[in-house]
């Protein structure tokens, strides 16, 4: 198995702009916080935590270190333009269960680039062994759930006024799920069952 960082790295055109979708290392703190820094704070609220401090980033990068967190980073140029995070407990009762986090800059939503992420993320879901994908935002974000219902995600719970934001407003959570034993199926049906592959493809 390569290790590398760049193994089975995957290039899509997002946008009319090159992108590559590679996973992640704890290197990356520095590349992530620029990309984090850009995106409306509202954006962060269905995170358990509030990435826009340094703390919170060197311990996600000490998590994929540590092997707890699965990350990729989508990079157009040395810019980075989205990333994601699969977060697992092994000492936990629900270490089937794989939380999903996906971030994607604003200037790419709605080309495609997010679809593309979570498509890998199913990838990678399989690879861990992982029988569930769990994720959550606030109801107001109708354009990614869209996204998420159409991959096959379904709603499970309503979490009511459960995050509060900056300026001490409480917003309703959505928790979505999907069945990971049911992923190749879903692929198969968009036709992506070589999402992963290294060879260059444009976004659907």
């Amino acid at each position: 198995m390569n290790d590398s960082p760049r193994a089975n790295a995957r290039t899509i055109v997002c946008n009319g702009r090159t992108v590559e979708i590679a996973r992640m290392t704890p290197t990356m703190a520095g590349d992530l916080a620029r990309f984090v820094a850009t995106l409306p704070t509202h954006d962060l609220l269905f995170l358990t935590r509030d990435i826009s401090h340094p703390k919170v980033i060197a311990a996600w990068m000490e998590a994929i270190e540590e092997g707890r967190v699965t990350s990729l980073v989508a990079r157009s140029g040395a810019e980075v333009v989205g990333c994601t995070a699969i977060v697992t407990r092994e000492l936990s009762w629900s270490r089937h269960v794989g939380e999903l986090r996906v971030l994607v800059a604003p200037a790419l939503r709605g080309h495609g680039l997010g679809r593309q992420l979570i498509q890998a993320c199913f990838m990678q879901a399989l690879e861990l062994g992982l029988q569930k994908l769990c994720v959550q935002m606030t109801v107001d974000q109708r354009a990614a759930i869209t996204v998420f219902e159409e991959i096959g995600f379904r709603a499970e719970a309503l979490l009511h006024k459960h995050v509060k934001d900056r300026d001490g407003r409480l917003h309703d959570l959505a928790l979505l799920s999907h069945d990971v034993a049911a992923v190749n199926a879903t692929l198969d049906a968009f036709g992506i069952s070589d999402v992963f592959d290294p060879a260059p493809q444009g976004a659907p």
